[in-house]
């Protein structure tokens, strides 16, 4: 199947968000699984200048500025793993500026450069002859394909690259919406009559980018069924709830991947000793792993001692709000912990602080060292993950790929990828509520009761190390999940006959 992955970031060329990593993990699987994936991103301020020296410039395009003259697009074909990645690059409004901002904050024009950006990616298709079948449009900066691809391209009765394509649009980041001014949109070439709430892309008294995207796509597509389901719920969709669950026939939720070849303890050459899935004792690998971990984190030494890892940024979305204050007293329960991150310099001097008072059971790691985060994968038994709200954090993967076993918060978006023990004998892992420290160590005293019984433990480890979050599995997902985007595409052309 010929997609067309649009995106603002690519991992190899340009990252700024975790965005980056998904859309070329996922590009690359995609292709992996068969179809032919052709990748589009607008080249921007920082942009890999090796991997661009190696493109080739493929045609051009021009597209209506409708304030002023139009604005031509260079097409550079640049391969990123063998996956061709075409730059559309534009001094004046992308090459000299980064994707989204700079330090004083998002651009203000950015409704205008990724107005010009959608329209420059759907004639892309034309001047490339690559008659796509599926546009997959990642986050609020390509939400207006959809919407210029059902507006303009859907009824066109020549033969057009897009014409006969369905549109998937991804939401990654349900915080960051693109939200502009009524006055914007003469100025992108939509008409008034497209304002509008329901059906529409307004939101608030604005032009949302996001809702529009959402709004005009053949099918959404989310972080998981779980996450689908969520934010149909009021307060949860952040101002979106109604179009979710209007949409819900073609809202998808399909989880992301990690990359198994970077997390891979068989292999990993990080770790004291290798294990796997298919030990028949995985544990006494993480054992060695467990001493390696202690020594070179100055912990006091002992093989049944729990070790509890953090791995992410210190603030609110990642539950330091709940965990601040909650340290002493799962330290105090004879739980070791280890804290990888960076965050505000006060958090991390109180952190320093904590290290001090209980030296020898606490380590912090300031900033993210990869060698660190591997040693601390192999050598850990939990992982806390109580974010508020986060489906799409890859860390509760990459943990039970190690046989760590996540303690997440119930309502944070991953509680059905982390099956909890206590309703299912298939359990990975444990959910806590409410989001109070008494709930956390709840949780956290039934994990210690749970820990303390080797052979329950052993099993449990081993489900972990045998779930499957590789993106081949998550391509293939995808790749059956387009096959409803083409379906719906080919009803829509036959209404329009």
């Amino acid at each position: 199947m010929n997609v067309a992955f649009v995106s603002p970031e690519f991992y190899s060329l340009v990252r700024r968000t975790n965005l980056a990593s998904v859309a070329e993990s996922l590009a690359i699987a995609l292709q992996g699984e068969g179809n032919r994936v052709m990748v589009f991103i607008p080249r921007c301020l920082g942009m890999d200048r090796d991997t661009l020296a190696r493109g080739i410039k493929v045609g051009e395009v021009s597209v209506p500025d409708f304030e002023g003259e139009d604005v031509v697009f260079r097409l550079v074909e640049t391969r990123v793993k063998d996956v061709p990645v075409i730059v559309l690059d534009n001094e004046q409004w992308f090459n000299s500026r980064n994707p989204y901002g700079d330090e004083q904050g998002p651009y203000l024009d950015n409704w205008r450069r990724y107005a010009l950006f959608s329209r420059a990616v759907l004639e892309s298709l034309q001047v490339l002859k690559f008659n796509a079948r599926v546009i997959h449009c990642m986050d609020w900066t390509t939400g207006l394909i959809p919407v210029y691809h059902d507006l303009e391209y859907a009824e066109r009765t020549e033969n057009h690259a897009a014409k006969n394509a369905g549109t998937w649009f991804s939401v990654h980041n349900l915080a960051m919406q693109g939200a502009f001014e009524r006055d914007v949109l003469p100025k992108i070439g939509i008409p008034h009559s497209e304002f509008r709430e329901i059906g529409g892309v307004a939101l608030d008294g604005k032009v949302n980018f996001l809702k529009a995207g959402a709004e005009y796509a053949t099918v959404i597509g989310t972080h998981s069924l779980a996450h689908a389901e969520r934010i149909q719920e009021q307060d949860r969709g952040y101002g979106l709830e109604e179009l979710f669950l209007r949409r819900k026939k073609e809202l998808v939720g399909i989880p992301s991947g990690i990359d198994y070849m970077a997390w891979d303890p068989a292999r990993d050459p990080a770790l004291a000793a290798n294990f796997s899935s298919t030990d028949r004792d995985p544990v006494k690998g993480k054992l060695r792993c467990k001493a390696a971990l202690q020594k070179a984190m100055g912990l006091d030494n002992g093989p049944r001692q729990p070790i509890a890892c953090l791995v992410g940024r210190w603030d609110a979305d990642n539950g330091f709000d709940l965990l601040a204050n909650t340290f002493p007293e799962i330290l105090e329960r004879g739980i070791q912990l280890v804290i990888l991150g960076t965050g505000p310099s006060e958090l991390a001097q109180k952190l320093k602080t904590l290290e001090t008072t209980f030296a020898g059971r606490c380590k912090i790691v300031e900033g993210f060292t990869p060698h660190v985060a591997h040693q601390m994968m192999g050598g850990a038994d939990f992982l806390l993950l109580p974010s508020h709200y986060q489906p799409s954090n890859p860390m509760y993967a990459i943990a039970m790929r190690y046989g760590v076993v996540p303690l997440i918060y119930a309502q944070g978006g991953l509680d059905d990828k982390v099956i909890d023990l206590r309703t299912s004998k298939t359990g990975t892992g444990l959910h806590f509520e409410p989001y109070t420290t008494e709930g956390l160590l709840n949780a956290l005293e039934e994990m210690l009761a749970f820990y303390k019984k080797p052979t329950d433990w052993k099993r449990l480890v081993k489900r972990c190390l045998a779930q499957d979050f590789s993106w081949e599995a998550t391509a293939a997902e995808y790749t059956k999940a387009y096959r409803r985007v083409t379906r719906r595409a080919r009803r829509r052309r036959q209404e329009l006959l």
